[in-house]
């Protein structure tokens, strides 16, 4: 299937697959690749427990990986993950994916934006540092590289937001230049290091055992991948057939594992003499300036001098750029999916002349000018939301595989579908619950962020059930619940882990307090100390009581949302129940109409495909002389011809389901006793019509057909109405 012929006034076709191979890994690899990988991977599980992590981790996701390519072959939408969940695991969960693919992408795209300014500080100083100045927990922010920060933004919104094929050559160049600038400095410094002094040593850090340290880095793996798949929201813009989005993505994640082990050897590779490994190295590089700042730089520095830090630093450049395009026109295309389906403002879904959804893209660029006043450390913990966002992602993506390969009778994705959701709940486990691992996968601050989106994805999903007049949201409990767990579950780790940390901080100031002290064993001392101790079980007490106070308020304020929320659903169901109530009533009689009657053949026929063979007959009733009353006395008297006709057939066809199908006609479906009693309530017809005839009264014409192994229900129909027309004949006769 190919996607060439773009449809009029939708999405243009601007995208070649190496063009998809370059946004795979130009947003999968970003800023973090050179400091992530050293801060949250070597320094707490060594080099080796990286390298195999990674390598688990890349074998993970290759079962996401085949998910993936399933669900692009078998649904090329603008959305990826959300319009396929939507379409086949429903609304609710759809708007979960859509909700949890848009923080993730928002993260990742604002952490790009503030890695500007870091860029900036490492290579070029104080240049930027003007204006004014203020600190945002700990981070300085200053208005020169604030400046610098919008400026990028809007540069990369205006490019994205009036060009069409651009950006696919921009990707491939920004993405040949990184992957060939780390795998040419990494080849460098392992061809040189083995004349060196430096020693890859320690493999594994102290703390934990080997397979605890690799499992770590597993289990954090899809930050390292989270972006490759963001080339499903471009399949309605692909200048190629879809089946070749398979080799695209295998080919994706092989690369992307390879430059992040290239990276991380690279920053083991060398490091200042005044450290006596590169662990001490690393974990005091938050204290450097320049390029010792950066252990990936300072290794290409020592083995290649300015020619290796010229190319990584147009190599980072590189990283950041395509970073920036790939996650912001995702985020357009997701936006637009969202609007033309009604999950986000129907605004989103309109394209500018060149095709593009412009409205979407400005959005995303005025909300991100808000970031660079924040400073990095806040979008430092957004990040850390996005492993968890990754790994929720993922786990709906294989649930949808699962269920639509269940119902195409696709063994093998059946297969991976399970696989991936078992592997992604196991990740969450491991992410949310600290102390299951010697590791703490994600920082506390990141609790309170994952909670407060929880709780907006509340707000705004209440928003949709407002708007929500037809009833798509079915099940909307679904997302009630799984929201209100994923808060619950956040707000108790992060009062565990904000109580852990008060009390360390009391343990540190009890170990202070007693080498203060150590030789004062008066009386008075004696009292102090315990007056001490006791002071700090308050303050971790406090601190407990306050954080269960806030985390309970979230629950009780989502609580009452979910209950507010249950209320107009429940409106909304009565009001929908009586609309199609109404709709399914003939007005004139009170009986179900011809729409209705239509609804009860399609269920008769769903019946009769699943090989359940209902046993049914179909009585067909026409009105005698209808034409001549509505002619002779007016339509008001026909209408009373009609009532008294239908109230003849209700009384004979107690049982049974009696449909008005036209002006004089009608229709009956008989089951049950009515089916078993047919012939002798047809004889009650024709009685009437006996008695009727005497006084001029209603007649009624009548046929009758069983269902006996037809293919459909219209066949049954047909040999009921040519009976009918038959006894009509006799009537008139």
């Amino acid at each position: 299937m190919s996607n060439n012929n773009a449809a009029p006034g939708g999405l243009k076709s601007g995208f070649s697959p190496l063009g998809m191979w370059a946004f795979s890994i130009g947003t999968s690899i970003g800023w973090g690749s050179f400091i992530v990988t050293c801060n949250a991977y070597l320094s707490k599980s060594g080099i080796l427990g990286t390298v195999f992590g990674l390598l688990v981790g890349m074998a993970v996701i290759f079962v996401i990986t085949w998910n993936l390519q399933y669900m692009i072959r078998s649904s090329p939408d603008a959305g990826g993950i959300y319009a396929f969940e939507k379409r086949v695991g429903g609304e609710d969960l759809g708007f979960l994916a859509f909700w949890f693919i848009l923080l993730t992408y928002m993260a990742i795209l604002w952490a790009n934006i503030t890695s500007v300014p870091l860029f900036a500080r490492f290579f070029f100083g104080d240049t930027f540092h003007f204006g004014f100045h203020y600190e945002v927990f700990g981070y300085e922010v200053w208005l020169g590289e604030t400046l610098l920060s919008i400026l990028a933004i809007v540069l990369i919104g205006l490019f994205c937001a009036n060009c069409v094929r651009l950006p696919n050559y921009v990707m491939i160049v920004a993405a040949g230049i990184f992957v060939l600038g780390f795998t040419g400095c990494t080849v460098f410094a392992l061809l040189r290091h083995g004349n060196s002094s430096y020693s890859y040593s320690p493999m594994y850090t102290e703390g934990s055992g080997a397979f605890a340290q690799i499992v770590r880095i597993a289990a954090i793996s899809p930050w390292a991948f989270i972006g490759f798949e963001n080339i499903s929201h471009f399949s309605e813009e692909y200048k190629f057939p879809v089946k070749k989005v398979r080799g695209i993505l295998i080919g994706s994640v092989i690369v992307t594992t390879l430059l992040y082990l290239f990276v991380s050897i690279l920053s083991v590779s060398a490091y200042p003499p005044e450290y006596d490994n590169w662990l001490q190295y690393i974990q005091d590089m938050h204290n450097l300036e320049g390029i010792k700042a950066v252990p990936a730089f300072y290794a290409a520095d020592h083995y290649l001098g300015q020619t290796g830090v010229a190319v990584l630093l147009l190599s980072l450049f590189s990283v950041i750029l395509t970073s920036l395009i790939g996650n912001l026109l995702a985020l357009s295309r997701l936006l637009y999916a969202a609007g033309r389906e009604k999950d986000a403002p129907p605004i989103f879904a309109r394209l500018n002349k060149r095709g593009i959804p412009g409205k979407a893209i400005l959005m995303i660029v005025l909300i991100s000018l808000l970031l660079p006043f924040l400073g990095r450390t806040a979008i430092g913990w957004i990040v850390d939301v996005t492993t968890l966002g990754a790994t929720l992602i993922y786990g709906l993506l294989s649930y949808a595989v699962y269920k639509h390969a269940q119902q195409a009778g696709r063994r093998l994705e059946k297969r991976t579908g399970i696989i991936g959701m078992i592997l992604m709940l196991c990740f969450v486990f491991l992410l949310l619950i600290p102390g299951l691992l010697p590791f703490d996968a994600m920082e506390t601050q990141s609790y309170i962020l994952f909670i407060v989106w929880s709780v907006l994805g509340l707000v705004y999903f209440r928003v949709l059930i407002r708007q929500d007049k037809a009833g798509e949201h079915k099940h909307r409990f679904v997302v009630w619940l799984i929201l209100l767990i994923l808060m619950l579950f956040a707000s108790m780790m992060w009062v565990s882990r904000a109580t852990e940390a008060a009390a360390n901080d009391a343990v540190e100031r009890i170990f202070e307090y007693h080498n203060a002290h150590v030789n004062d064993q008066s009386d008075a001392a004696e009292e102090n100390r315990a007056e001490f101790l006791q002071s700090q079980a308050k303050e971790i007490s406090r601190t407990n009581t306050l954080y269960t106070i806030v985390s309970l308020s979230f629950f009780l304020i989502s609580t009452g949302m979910m209950l507010n929320n249950y209320q107009d659903a429940k409106k909304l169901g009565e009001r929908l129940s009586d609309a199609r109530r109404i709709a399914n009533l003939d007005t004139l009689t009170g009986v179900k109409n011809k729409h209705a009657f239509a609804t009860a053949k399609a269920e008769l026929n769903e019946q009769i495909q699943n090989g359940e063979d209902p046993v049914f007959a179909l009585v067909i009733c026409d009105i005698n002389d209808l034409k001549q009353i509505n002619d002779t006395n007016g339509h008001q008297a026909g209408d009373n011809y009609i009532r008294k006709a239908c109230s003849v057939i209700c009384d004979i066809f107690k049982r049974s389901r009696v449909f008005r199908i036209g002006g004089d006609e009608f229709a009956v479906i008989c089951q049950g006793q009515d089916y078993e009693r047919i012939d002798l309530l047809l004889e009650e017809v024709s009685a009437a019509n006996d008695k009727n005839k005497a006084s001029g009264d209603v007649q009624i014409a009548c046929g009758m057909a069983r269902y006996q192994d037809d293919r459909t229900v219209e066949t049954v129909f047909e040999r009921a109405d040519k009976q009918m027309y038959e006894n009509k004949t006799q009537l008139k006769a």
